[in-house]
């Protein structure tokens, strides 16, 4: 970039010129340029400074994968998980069920990928189960979710209301209770429809016909109920690995 300084001899075209000395002799003609247009050129603005993107935790989508697969093994061993079950078919099967009886079953909302299917003082309703940063609760109104809890799988998060339902009348963990839940809306059985909150009471789990408990998972089962240490019992290690591949009392 070439400034122009106005000066007491602006620059002239380039022509031949002579210049005299002081002796008269002639210069060499010497080449001068013409005065350049004095052009506004607008000076670069510099560049704003860049704002500090907010940090987005990249989740692995492997991490996803394994605590979805899981829960549907831990589900399937459970022997209360009934797939893709409607709601109008899980309302038969809890309708005459007495108070607390539930199931679990595929959801019908592509948003969701379970329902719990209970039996309650207002007849059989259903609540979805919500996933998300690799971990599921229950869904719930914008009040209560803060205080809902989550688990690392689906068996986990049923076995901690049962748990709390029945300790004797009270609670006697530091959580809080599946109270006010609002039902699914698509899952929802029509006779439900119309209510603004269920008190959920989570008792016992309705088991398939055609997925009744073997003896080896009966057994496992009570040696749950027994002790959460069963690495601590002398066991053969076959056996060790069965126990721990269903660590549940349900």
């Amino acid at each position: 970039m070439i400034f122009c300084i106005h000066g007491p001899h602006p620059l002239l075209e380039e022509e031949k010129i002579g210049r005299l000395t002081v002796t008269g002799l002639t210069e060499l003609p010497e080449p001068v340029m013409q005065p350049l247009s004095v052009t506004s050129f607008q000076e670069e603005e510099e560049a704003p400074p860049l704002m500090e993107n907010e940090v987005h935790q990249v989740r692995d989508p492997e991490e996803d994968l394994l605590c979805i697969a899981k829960t549907f093994t831990y589900l399937r061993e459970s022997g209360w998980y009934w797939g893709s079950l409607t709601a109008g078919e899980a309302k038969q099967h809890l309708q005459k069920m007495p108070e607390g009886t539930f199931l679990v079953r595929d959801s019908t909302h592509p948003s969701y990928l379970f329902t719990l299917s209970v039996k309650t003082n207002r007849g059989p309703t259903n609540v979805r189960i919500e996933y998300a940063d690799s971990k599921f609760r229950l869904d719930s109104n914008c009040l209560s979710k803060p205080r809902i809890l989550a688990f690392p799988d689906v068996v986990s998060l049923i076995q901690h209301y049962v748990t709390s339902c029945t300790a004797d009348g009270k609670n006697d963990t530091p959580y809080p209770s599946p109270a006010s839940l609002l039902p699914s809306h698509k899952d929802m059985v029509p006779s439900t429809a119309t209510m603004a909150a269920v008190h959920l009471k989570l008792i016992q789990p309705f088991v398939r016909k055609n997925s009744a408990p073997s003896l080896q998972h009966l057994c496992r089962l009570t040696i749950n109920k027994l002790t959460a240490e069963v690495d601590q019992l002398p066991l053969p290690k076959r056996i060790g690995d069965y126990l721990r591949q269903y660590p549940f009392q349900l």
